[in-house]
């Protein structure tokens, strides 16, 4: 008798705790609607003090806060090789490390001999402290083993592989890769691995800094300031030993 007791005081239990959390959800979900109806065409959703404070109310009261949060998602990198012949036709391979939250280029280097070992240090120097990042996506190359995911699980990140020949799933890296061997590499002969080196340096600035993304409506990664026009006239500073040009607002 007093085993069927306790279950079915259980499954009461059981009842309001899912009705609790349904509530819970939809609560949640309502509220990211109002927050969706202040944002305007082409802005970031705007979020105030008051809506980051209800959040952590909702996480500290609800475990599964996570899975209703739409309008905020951890930061996630992706990381990809690209490979670059010199002009005595060698191989050199370019490891790169690029933030999806708004394009950054975080970490590359180069190498004539990648290793895991080698590809695992890299990430620990693209995230040399503690850091918001909680996702890295990557291809399933055998590059990445047991050294790398080891490395990786070190430092607080989770793996996302993409599927086997389906590089539109890490699209931003490649797009990446792309933007940097239409407006640099296409347009330069490298001679060795340091040469290199100098051209990413050069390319990363610039990308980083002064290139514009419509995703970001025309800004740069790192945000740039917003010259007046009485500041002066447009001068032109040449990047990327004058494959392109930043153009600021200086005063004769």
């Amino acid at each position: 008798m007093i085993p069927a007791l306790l279950a079915i005081l259980a499954s009461f239990r059981s009842l309001f705790r899912s009705r609790a959390a349904l509530q819970a959800e939809v609560f949640a979900l309502r509220h990211q609607l109002l927050v969706l109806e202040r944002q305007r065409a082409g802005t970031r959703v705007p979020l105030r003090t008051s809506d980051r404070l209800l959040w952590v109310w909702l996480s500290r009261t609800w475990p599964g806060w996570r899975r209703a949060l739409v309008l905020v998602q951890p930061e996630t990198v992706a990381i990809d090789f690209a490979v670059v012949p010199t002009v005595t036709f060698r191989l050199l391979f370019v490891f790169v490390v690029l933030s999806l939250e708004r394009r950054r280029v975080l970490h590359f280097n180069v190498t004539a001999h990648p290793t895991a070992q080698w590809t695992a240090q890299q990430m620990v120097e693209a995230f040399p402290w503690e850091t918001t990042a909680r996702y890295v996506i990557r291809d399933r190359d055998r590059i990445y083993g047991t050294d790398f995911r080891r490395r990786v699980e070190g430092l607080g990140l989770q793996e996302v592989t993409t599927a086997p020949y389906s590089l539109w799933q890490n699209c931003f890296a490649e797009r990446f890769i792309g933007s940097l061997r239409r407006e640099c590499l296409d347009h330069v002969i490298v001679l060795n691995q340091r040469h290199l080196g100098r051209i990413l340096s050069a390319y990363a600035r610039y990308y980083n800094r002064t290139r514009t993304h419509l995703a970001l409506e025309k800004d740069a990664p790192e945000r740039r300031a917003v010259h007046d026009r009485d500041l002066g006239e447009v001068i032109a500073f040449p990047e990327v030993g004058g494959l392109h040009h930043r153009y600021e607002r200086r005063a004769a």
